[in-house]
């Protein structure tokens, strides 16, 4: 019998699963088997790319600025968000019977912590090609300072967030507080986590939208004092579909399990969230690789970086690899607009 009122550290983690209804499985069903074997090909791609985009910021001179400083965190929050899911894929299924109380919050805090890493991140990612594109600068002139503190109340948010549920934000003593989706949980966490994630990508469009309506009036102010030509078009052609690009992303991989999170949180009890969980954490966990692609991949410098590290573990081409870039002056998409009055670039596919 449950008493109001009183603490259950002692209990198995079944016991709380039973009380939230959700299944724990004691063998392997073929669904538990789908989701690892997903999960493990999501997580190996999730650390290969980010170790690269690393590899790639630390090995390029060029990337020493410190708008490549938020690039390489958000590449090292989605490298831990990979190690956090790989974590997760080796204790689950049958495994989660056998976590200790401490176990499975280790295990919740490890992706709680590096997906919202991951999310801070790209908010702050926004902030600060705001700042360079209203105030025309280019990359080296971004204080150093303000991108430290940016990182360092990233992983402030990230650690705190990821650390209060074993402390302090948990149901071990109001069970039916607890939520479905994670029995140990209170529900009023997983609504604040889903708010918090809304509130991010919200303001990341309002970021992304001033940015996009600036860059256009400055293009046409241009076109009025010279000769239309059509760079021009493709410059703002090009920024919408980045902006397209990094916004639809976001809310591809992420609003599924938002909405699961918010529906549990506010304690849906006819919504069937714990049917689609997994598949959408997984989705949430996919977008640690997307990032990697959209934010590294659309820059012409870092994909010419990508190729000569690739290259370098291939000793036999490295020596014709590196005499093809070596006289290469310009690859793929990047987009540039050079202003008249100081020459600075305006937008650059880092955006």
């Amino acid at each position: 019998m449950v008493t109001m009122g009183q603490c259950y550290y002692n209990e198995t983690i079944g016991f709380f699963y039973n009380n939230s209804g959700k299944e724990l499985s004691s063998h392997w069903r073929p669904k538990d088997v789908v989701v690892v074997a997903l999960g493990l090909t999501v997580s190996v791609l999730v650390l290969l790319t980010n170790l690269l985009v690393i590899a790639a910021i630390a090995s390029n001179r060029r990337f020493h600025q410190p708008i490549y400083y938020l690039l390489g965190n958000l590449a090292a929050a989605d490298l831990f968000a990979g190690v956090a899911y790989l974590f997760l894929m080796f204790h689950t299924g049958p495994r989660t019977a056998r976590l200790s109380l401490e176990g499975w919050f280790v295990r919740q805090g490890l992706l709680d912590t590096s997906l919202t890493a991951s999310v801070a991140t790209l908010l702050a990612i926004a902030v600060e090609r705001h700042r360079s594109v209203m105030a025309v600068q280019l990359h080296s002139r971004l204080p150093r300072g303000r991108v430290v503190m940016l990182i360092v109340g990233v992983w402030v948010a990230a650690l705190g967030l990821g650390l209060l549920p074993a402390h302090s934000w948990h149901c071990l003593c109001a069970l039916d507080r607890c939520s479905r989706m994670a029995p140990l949980l209170s529900r009023s966490y997983l609504a604040v986590w889903a708010l918090s994630s809304l509130l991010v990508f919200l303001l990341m469009v309002a970021v992304y939208t001033r940015i996009f309506f600036y860059v256009r009036r400055r293009v046409q102010r241009m076109a009025e004092h010279v000769s239309c030509h059509p760079r021009y078009r493709e410059t703002t052609l090009s920024l919408v579909k980045t902006v397209v690009i990094i916004l639809g992303a976001f809310v591809v991989c992420w609003t599924p399990g938002q909405v699961v999170l918010l529906l549990d949180g506010l304690g849906c009890k006819s919504c069937n969230v714990l049917a689609v969980e997994k598949y959408f954490l997984l989705l949430a966990e996919a977008n640690s690789l997307v990032n990697a692609v959209v934010y590294s991949c659309r820059d012409a410098e870092m994909r010419r970086t990508f190729r000569r590290l690739l290259c370098c573990l291939c000793l036999r081409r490295s020596t014709h690899e590196s005499a093809r870039y070596a006289t290469s002056t310009r690859t793929g998409a990047s987009t540039r607009i050079m202003l008249p009055e100081n020459g600075h670039p305006l937008m650059d596919s880092t955006l």
